[in-house]
């Protein structure tokens, strides 16, 4: 009986003990930095989608703007063809060339959008401003979805790294740091046009 009574308080001891070396935290952190990944990724795919409208709409109204039409479709087809999934969050290079590519879409986006202040019709056309205010929704719901990923990986680094934590983090799931999104380089700078030079 005294075993029994020994093995007894023993078992709440080793749960308590279980539970503070990152059982339930650790599985809890991933699965917050994967959800917060896939609404980044479908506020990305929304403004994919966005874009044949918006070439559609514009096309009519600007011949001579014909490249920067294609560079947007291609970097469409681009970023739409590089996938990530969940388990890549741990490849920095992944990350990398995935943000690379929406990135290099925003870019073309946004010189497209500038491009076209020199027409007045265009800018007065009902479809493009609805399609307009559409994509600078989206922009800013992938930049408040990039911040809350980048804060979910942030706390699953922390956790699995951090004692008691980093224990069941090693032993029982063999965790790895996930790669936070950065700004891709020259992403700081304004898209440049010049209306001088006929496309």
């Amino acid at each position: 009986m005294t075993n029994v009574r020994r093995y007894g308080l023993l078992a709440p001891l080793a749960a308590v003990s279980l539970a503070g070396c990152g059982l339930n935290s650790v599985p809890t952190a991933e699965e917050k930095v994967t959800a917060e990944f896939g609404d980044l990724q479908a506020d990305y795919q929304r403004r994919a989608d966005l874009i044949p409208n918006l070439v559609e709409t514009v096309k009519g109204y600007a011949a001579q703007e014909r490249t920067v039409l294609t560079q947007v479709t291609e970097a469409r087809a681009k970023a739409t063809s590089i996938q990530l999934n969940a388990a890549d969050l741990e490849d920095p290079a992944k990350v990398q060339a995935y943000a690379n590519a929406q990135a290099q879409l925003g870019g073309s986006i946004g010189r497209l959008l500038a491009s076209f202040e020199a027409y007045p019709d265009l800018k007065s056309n009902q479809n493009f401003l609805a399609l307009q205010d559409q994509l600078e929704g989206t922009e800013n719901r992938i930049n408040t979805s990039r911040q809350d990923y980048n804060e979910a990986v942030r706390q699953y680094n922390t956790t699995i790294r951090t004692f008691p934590d980093a224990i069941g983090a090693r032993i029982f799931y063999g965790a790895k740091p996930k790669v936070p999104f950065q700004a891709a380089a020259g992403s700081d700078k304004a898209p440049s046009v010049d209306f001088n030079t006929a496309g």
